[in-house]
C-alpha cells in the first residue's frame, strides 16, 4: 500500500483550521485566501484544487510554466529544442480547460501558468480563471529570460492588465507578474497605475537559497509592495527543482506566511480592507 505523505500533511492541516460552529473556515469577513501551490506539475491538479478550497481558499496560484514544470533542453540539439517548443500549449485547448473545470467544479479562482503556443515563438504565460471557468486575465511574461534556456526559444511579452476578480470579499484587483517580471520597475508600475490591489507572482527559482544571492529576491518582493502599497503572493516550485519558500506579503512589505522547501499548499489570508486602507493613507506610492 502507498502511503501519501504530502496528503496526509495536508489533511491534518486543515483539520487544524479554525471552524465556524457549523464547520467552514472561520475566516474575518475581509481575509481573501489565496493558496500558493508549491507543487510539482505532476501533481494532480484536481486534487491540488480541492484540497484548497477545504482549506478556505478563494484563489490558487501555481508555479511558473506548470504545462511542462518549467523544464530545459538541450542547447545543442534541435530536436530537443523543437520538441520543447512543439510541447506548447493554446489558450483553447485541453491543457487550460483542465483548469477551467476544475474552477468550475471547486468555484475557485486560479492562475494557471503554460507555455503558450506562438505564431513564430512560444510565450511563457499565464491565466487568471474565475470561479465560473472564465478566463478573465491573460499574461504573458515580459522580461524573459532570454540569455538561458529554455526561455531564449521564447518571444516576451507587451504590456501588463489588472482584472477584477469576484471574491467572497468583493471585487479584488487582481494582476500578474511571472518570475523575472517583478525585478523590473516598469512591469510594477504598468499594475500599479491600473489599479492592482495584489499581485500574484508565479515563480522558478531559488528563492531563499540562492547560493549567490541568498534571499534577495525575497528582500525585492518585500521592498516592491512597501513602494506600491500592494499585497504580493509568490509560488515557487518546491525542491529540488527549486528551493519552495512560497510566500506573500502584506501592502506594507511584511511577510504574512512563507511555505517550507517541499510540497505542499501554502495558505495567504490577505486583509483586504488592510490593503485598500494602506493605499488611501500611502496614496503618495501609487503616483505612477
Amino acid at each position: 500500500m502507498r502511503i501519501d505523505v504530502v496528503a496526509i500533511m495536508e489533511y491534518l492541516r486543515i483539520a487544524a483550521l479554525p471552524r465556524t460552529s457549523s464547520g467552514g473556515i472561520n475566516l474575518k469577513a475581509t481575509t481573501l485566501r489565496i493558496a500558493l501551490a508549491q507543487m510539482m506539475s505532476d501533481s494532480n491538479i484536481e486534487e491540488v484544487c480541492a484540497s484548497a478550497v477545504a482549506g478556505g481558499a478563494a484563489v490558487i496560484s501555481f508555479p511558473e510554466m506548470f504545462s511542462n514544470g518549467y523544464s530545459r533542453f538541450d542547447a545543442d540539439n534541435e530536436e530537443s529544442r523543437q520538441a520543447w517548443i512543439d510541447g506548447a500549449a493554446p489558450l483553447d485547448g485541453p491543457y487550460l480547460e483542465r483548469f477551467r473545470k476544475a474552477a468550475r467544479d471547486n468555484g475557485l479562482a486560479i492562475v494557471a501558468t503554460f507555455l503558450e503556443r506562438g505564431e513564430v515563438k512560444p510565450f511563457n504565460a499565464a491565466v487568471l480563471i474565475d470561479a465560473s471557468g472564465d478566463i478573465i486575465l491573460h499574461q504573458r511574461k515580459r522580461h524573459i529570460c532570454f540569455f538561458d534556456v529554455p526561455e531564449e526559444a521564447c518571444a516576451p511579452g507587451e504590456g501588463s492588465k489588472v482584472a477584477k476578480l469576484k471574491t467572497n470579499v468583493g471585487d479584488v484587483a487582481i494582476g500578474i507578474m511571472i518570475c523575472m517580471d517583478r525585478e523590473f520597475p516598469d512591469v510594477a508600475s504598468e499594475l500599479i497605475s491600473k489599479g492592482a490591489e495584489i499581485i500574484l507572482v508565479p515563480n522558478s527559482c531559488p528563492l531563499v537559497d540562492d547560493p549567490s544571492v541568498g534571499d534577495v529576491r525575497v528582500a525585492g518582493v518585500r521592498a516592491l509592495a512597501f513602494q506600491s502599497a500592494t499585497g504580493i503572493a509568490v509560488t515557487n516550485y518546491p525542491a529540488p527543482k527549486d528551493d519552495g519558500r512560497s510566500f506573500a506579503v502584506d501592502a506594507l512589505g511584511k511577510i504574512l506566511v512563507m511555505g517550507g522547501n517541499e510540497q505542499e499548499i501554502v495558505l495567504a489570508d490577505f486583509d483586504v480592507a488592510d490593503i485598500r486602507a494602506v493605499q488611501k493613507q500611502e496614496w503618495f506610492r501609487r503616483v505612477r
